[in-house]
């Protein structure tokens, strides 16, 4: 899987193992675990924020790459829909982007940094948010994924063209974090 090359302009596949996406949708579950109070503040009787990241932990730790972790993912998106506060929708997208990671493409596409860096990012927009849209401690927040980044999240996030332009303030600290993980 290291190279399709059969048609100009067609994505080149990237090597992904199992174990990648299990060290890859730890990094996005942390992430978004940190934040989730945000969410449960906002909804207290809606599990399924928590659930995609019980779930992103589950795959994580050995579990199967199937259709619960899908649902998940689409639940906690879902669950965004019904929030009182920008912030607390955040959380939710971080839930989702979570659960998400484990189906990072291996396709060297710039758009699938997302599938790596986007829980973190959402979090970050999240605690921004909350601190009444302090830019600094979004920045703060992307330094703190940062240090939680294993080695192999750094390497699997290399094997990929950076993160692409545009997505808003969310899109903004994905590059922030993509840019401090390459150096």
């Amino acid at each position: 899987m290291v190279e399709n090359g059969s048609m100009a302009g067609e994505a080149t596949e990237i090597v992904l193992s199992i174990q990648d996406l299990r060290e890859v949708t730890a990094f996005a579950a942390g992430c978004a675990e940190g934040v989730l109070e945000i969410f449960e503040a906002d909804q207290p009787d809606d599990a399924r924020p928590r659930d995609a990241i019980t779930t992103a932990w589950d795959f994580a730790r050995g579990g199967e790459r199937g259709k619960p972790l899908r649902d998940a993912a689409w639940a906690a998106l879902a669950a965004a829909k019904g929030t009182d506060t920008e912030a607390a929708r955040e959380t939710a997208w971080a839930a989702m982007a979570a659960a998400g990671a484990a189906y990072l493409h291996p396709l060297a596409k710039a758009t699938q940094v997302k599938h790596i860096l986007g829980a973190a990012a959402y979090a970050a927009r999240a605690t921004e948010l909350v601190a009444g849209d302090d830019r600094t401690v979004g920045a703060e927040h992307v330094g703190l994924a940062v240090q939680r980044a294993a080695p192999v999240v750094v390497d699997v996030l290399g094997r990929f063209p950076a993160a692409p332009g545009g997505g808003g303030r969310v899109g903004e600290l994905i590059r922030m974090l993509d840019a401090a993980l390459r150096q």
